[in-house]
């Protein structure tokens, strides 16, 4: 039987939100259940890499005198949150997986925590990445390697892994995370969990060095599409630090998701037209997975937008940010970096002036084909990730059904591809492998349709119930 600590542990971000409220629990009650789960169960999975235990029971305690002072509550009151180790927290260490940041402490929070802890968060901790969120596969000289709720032996996806592990074991109810080729999706799909990848600037990001960029963005994971949605309405809206945010107001995602699904348009494509190779065992859950859509009365048709161009985009313009993020590290501290990510950083150095010209063309051409394409349909329903949780020992899959993967980001061409159309995408718990390991369903919306996205999600997640799955570990 859960005891009542699990049961709190593993209660939705909103029935938390609601009962805190509500005063028929603490907050001091449910940051302590989670201490304990945390005590419990990180051993086992090393997702949560720094912890700030006191700071956080003295925060609840203070929450709960302003709720009986009759303030008002914000809508994550009370709620602990470990935040992703590469986003700045005031006086909590923030090493982004980095020897050479290994003791870094900021002065101040960054846009995605500040809007978080305004909202009535309080912070546990930090959750792990793997070395500057490099990669979707959470290992790091400082920390180690973050292990998959399902199957320790596995992987849990990156970078946002410790996130998404941390989740799905129960240690906090809702999670900020990133993504640029996959880093909110990936680990969601390896840990059943649901990761969100917004309309860039749709979540404002600050500080940041490239303020205009569009392939990186942050973004909510939770346990539910509902709890994502909570969160994406504390982390949208506009904000003067930021060019790109969107002056839609955060408020528009805090609303019921619930639709009519008869006549939604939805087109399939189990491997990308034919362009990306899956593992057999991720169609195997996925073709099932889609039928759920027919069932709730939708209109299925197998089509692909025509993604020409994608892959240079992607790694033209990922190579072009390294160089800008980390650049001086690269020749001020060398043997601190692993050899891929420098070898990444000199890819973006290499670039000439007509590399980065025609990225941004080709960019343009594929945004306008994937617009027409969403002219017929309401979304499009893709594999997460080309293969299940790997093996935690591998740095990445080298094979994927019988295709050899070149690098550490072709593995990863399911979500990468999607990153550069500047779609917004959500991974869902889709059902689990015949070996019990979780795969996710990608759900990609037209330009801007982040709530669309989230409410079609929200009806299959309904319709299977593959979310209420919960790890062994207790």
């Amino acid at each position: 039987m859960p005891s009542e600590s699990d049961e709190i542990c593993f209660s939705s971000a909103r029935d938390l939100a609601r009962r805190i409220r509500a005063r028929e629990l603490s907050a001091r009650e449910v940051v302590r259940a989670h201490l304990d789960r945390i005590e419990r169960t990180n051993p086992h999975v090393n997702a949560i890499v720094t912890l700030a235990a006191e700071r956080a029971l003295d925060e609840a305690r203070a929450a709960d005198e302003r709720l009986a002072s009759g303030a008002e509550p914000g809508p994550l009151h009370g709620l602990p949150i470990a935040h992703k180790d590469t986003h700045a927290t005031a006086g909590i260490r923030t090493t982004s997986g980095s020897p050479i940041f290994a003791d870094h402490v900021p002065d101040a929070d960054e846009l995605v925590v500040e809007r978080m802890r305004a909202a009535g968060a309080i912070t546990v901790g930090k959750t792990n990445v793997p070395e500057f969120a490099a990669g979707s596969h959470t290992f790091n000289p400082l920390f180690g390697l973050t292990r998959n709720p399902y199957d320790p032996a596995r992987s849990a996806g990156g970078s946002s892994g410790g996130a998404a592990a941390a989740l799905a074991c129960g240690m906090h109810p809702l999670a900020d995370g990133s993504d640029m080729g996959g880093s909110l999706r990936n680990p969601a799909s390896f840990c059943n969990v649901v990761g969100f990848r917004p309309s860039p600037g749709r979540v404002p990001s600050w500080p940041v060095p490239a303020g205009w960029a569009t392939m990186g963005v942050q973004g909510p994971m939770a346990r539910s599409v509902a709890d994502a949605a909570l969160l994406l309405s504390v982390l949208a809206g506009p904000d003067p630090r930021s060019p790109i945010a969107l002056e839609t107001p955060g408020s528009a995602f805090d609303v019921p998701l619930e639709r009519d699904m008869p006549g939604v348009r939805l087109a399939w494509s189990p491997d990308f037209g034919g362009t990306v190779p899956v593992d057999p065992a991720v169609t195997a859950v996925l073709e099932p997975a889609v039928k759920v859509f027919t069932g709730l009365g939708c209109v299925v048709e197998e089509a692909c937008p025509d993604l020409t161009g994608a892959d240079e985009v992607f790694r033209t313009l990922r190579a072009w940010h390294w160089d800008i993020a980390l650049g001086p590290l690269l020749d001020e501290r060398r043997a601190d970096l692993k050899a891929s990510l420098a070898r990444n950083i000199e890819e973006g150095r290499a670039l000439t002036a007509a590399d980065v010209g025609r990225a941004e063309v080709l960019h343009t051409a594929l945004f306008h084909r994937v617009r027409a394409f969403f002219e017929r349909y309401d979304a499009l329903l893709v594999p997460v990730s080309q293969v299940p949780p790997f093996d935690a020992d591998l740095e990445y899959p080298h094979e994927v059904a019988g295709h050899a993967m070149p690098d550490y980001l072709e593995w990863m061409r399911s979500c990468f591809l999607v990153s550069a159309t500047g779609s917004p995408a959500l991974s869902v718990p889709a059902g689990f492998t015949s070996g019990g390991l979780p795969v996710g369903l990608q759900i990609v919306g037209p330009h801007h349709a982040d709530l669309a996205v989230l409410r079609i999600g929200h009806a299959f997640e309904q319709a299977t119930g593959h979310a209420r799955r919960r790890p062994p570990l207790r």
